[in-house]
C-alpha cells in the first residue's frame, strides 16, 4: 500500500510537472532595447502551441493621478470623462476630433480565441463601442478642451478620420464613408455617402486613412483577420495591407502588403513619403519578432503570413498559400524595429512640435502594450530621432516620452493609442484604458496643472 501511494505521488508529481511546463508562460532573454532599432538582435523563434500571455489589468488613473513625462515635458489631461478615445484628428481651426470606439462584437473560436476573450475582458478592451466621433475644443487657449460636443453618431468602430477640401472621411471598420462639413461646425446630421466597402470581421478591426496631397486617394490601412492566416488565405482576401481608394469612383487598389496589421499612418514631412507602423505576428516567443516603424513604398510586400522582418521565415505557415515560399527574395526589411510585442498604434512626425530641440526632427510612437510578452512591454509613448536623410538615425535608441501607465503592480492605468501634435505645438495622446486625451507640453509652455 505505501509503495502504491509514492507511486502515485510520483506520478502525480510528473503530471504536475508536465502541466506546469507546457502553461509556464515564455520570458524573454533579451530585452526590448536589444529588440529595436535600425539592425536589431534576433533570436530563435520559439513556436508556442499555448500563447504566452501577461496582460495588465486595467484599473483606471486613481484621482490626481497622470502619466510621467520626459524631462524637460510636462503632462495634463486636455480632455477626461471620454468613452474609450481610440484615435484622434485634428482639424484646421483647432478642433480635435477623437474616436470613441471599440472592435463590433463577434465569437472567438477555439483555444486562442477563448484565450484572446480573456485577455481583452482583463485589458479593459472589451467595452461595447460608443460608435461615435466627439469634438473637442479649447475656446481660451489654456490647453484643457472646455467644449464638447457630440460630432458624428451611428459609425460602426469607426477609427481614421481625414478632411480634404469640405468633405470629411471617416473610416467604419467595413467602409470607407464621406461626409459634408464647415468650417467651425460641432456636429454633423448629414448621411454619409458610402466611398467604398471595406473587409470587415476576424481580428485587427480598425481601419486609419490618409490623404495622399499628391494624388487625392486615400491610403487605408486593413489588418488582418487572424495572426499567421491559420483560417486559410480566404479569409484572408483584401486584409494585411494598405490601399488605396479613389474618392471618385471607390476604386481600390494595393499599394503594399504583407503587412500583419498596419495602423498608424503619417507622411514624413522631410521627404514626403508614407510611413507606418506596423504589429508584427504573436506566438513566437516573448524576444521575437519585433514591431516596427517603416516607409511604405508602392508595391512592397513585407512578408505575412510566411516571413517576417525581410525574410525570416516563420515555420508554422508552410503550406499555406500556394505562391508563399516563393515570395522570400521579393521580401521588404522594414526600416526600424520598436520592439517585441509593444503594439504601436499611435504616429506623428514632430513636424509643428514645439517641444525642444531634443524632438524636433523624427517620430511619435503610441505603444498600446504586450500581452504575450513576460514582462511586458510598449505601454508609452516614444520617440525615434530622424536624421538628415529622412530615416531613423543609426544608432538612435527610443525616446520614453509619456511613461507611468503601469503601476507599481503592474496594472494599466491607462494605453497610450492615437497620437497626434496640436495646433499649439503640444502633444496630445488618446489613452482609451484612462478614457483621457493627454497633453504634453514643453515644461515652460504649460499653461494648465
Amino acid at each position: 500500500m505505501r509503495q502504491r501511494l509514492i507511486v502515485l505521488a510520483v506520478l502525480l508529481l510528473i503530471l504536475v510537472g508536465i502541466v506546469v511546463w507546457v502553461f509556464q508562460p515564455d520570458r524573454a532573454d533579451l530585452s526590448v532595447q536589444a529588440v529595436t532599432g535600425r539592425v536589431p538582435k534576433l533570436t530563435a523563434p520559439e513556436v508556442e502551441t499555448f500563447p504566452t500571455t501577461d496582460v495588465a489589468e486595467a484599473v483606471g488613473w486613481p484621482e490626481g493621478a497622470r502619466p510621467s513625462a520626459a524631462a524637460g515635458l510636462t503632462v495634463q489631461a486636455f480632455a477626461r470623462g471620454l468613452d474609450h478615445p481610440r484615435w484622434l484628428y485634428q482639424l484646421p481651426n483647432g478642433d480635435v476630433l477623437v474616436a470613441e470606439t471599440n472592435s463590433p462584437p463577434r465569437d472567438r473560436d477555439g483555444i486562442t480565441g477563448w484565450v484572446m476573450d480573456r485577455l481583452m475582458r482583463k485589458a479593459g478592451a472589451s467595452v461595447p463601442s460608443a460608435d461615435r466621433i466627439t469634438l473637442l475644443r479649447d475656446t481660451d487657449g489654456d490647453g484643457i478642451a472646455d467644449k464638447r460636443s457630440p460630432f458624428l453618431n451611428g459609425l460602426h468602430s469607426p477609427f481614421g478620420m481625414a478632411l480634404v477640401g469640405e468633405t470629411l472621411y471617416v473610416a467604419n471598420t467595413d467602409a470607407l464613408l464621406a461626409f459634408p462639413y464647415e468650417s467651425g461646425q460641432t456636429r454633423i446630421t448629414a448621411k454619409p455617402d458610402k466611398i467604398a466597402a471595406l473587409p470587415g470581421g476576424g481580428n485587427h478591426w480598425t481601419r486609419n486613412i490618409l490623404a495622399d496631397p499628391a494624388t487625392g486617394r486615400i491610403w487605408v490601412a486593413i489588418g488582418s483577420s487572424s495572426n499567421i492566416a491559420e483560417d486559410g488565405m480566404a479569409a484572408e482576401e483584401g486584409r494585411a495591407r494598405i490601399v488605396t481608394v479613389d474618392p471618385d469612383t471607390g476604386a481600390a487598389r494595393e499599394y503594399a502588403t504583407g503587412m500583419r496589421n498596419p495602423t498608424g499612418l503619417a507622411l514624413n514631412p522631410q521627404t514626403g513619403k508614407l510611413w507606418a507602423v506596423v504589429n508584427a505576428r504573436d506566438m513566437l516567443g516573448s524576444d521575437m519578432p519585433p514591431d516596427y516603424l517603416t516607409e511604405v513604398d508602392f508595391g512592397n510586400f513585407y512578408g505575412w503570413p510566411w516571413y517576417y522582418w525581410g525574410g525570416y521565415s516563420d515555420p508554422r505557415v508552410d503550406g499555406v498559400g500556394p505562391q508563399g515560399r516563393d515570395m522570400r527574395q521579393y521580401t521588404a526589411r522594414p526600416d526600424y524595429a520598436l520592439g517585441p510585442h509593444v503594439a504601436p498604434m499611435g504616429l506623428a512626425f514632430a513636424a509643428g512640435a514645439k517641444l525642444g530641440d531634443r524632438f524636433a526632427q523624427g517620430a511619435f510612437v503610441g505603444e498600446h502594450g504586450s500581452w504575450n510578452r513576460v514582462p511586458p512591454s510598449g505601454y508609452k509613448v516614444v520617440y525615434i530621432p530622424f536624421g538628415e536623410d529622412g530615416f531613423p538615425a543609426d544608432g538612435a535608441a527610443p525616446v520614453d516620452v509619456l511613461t507611468g501607465f503601469l503601476n507599481d503592480d503592474g496594472d494599466a492605468r491607462g494605453r497610450p493609442v492615437g497620437v497626434i501634435v496640436g495646433r499649439d505645438g503640444g502633444l496630445l495622446v488618446a489613452d482609451d484604458v484612462g478614457n483621457t486625451i493627454w497633453r504634453v507640453t514643453a515644461a515652460a509652455q504649460s499653461k494648465a496643472g
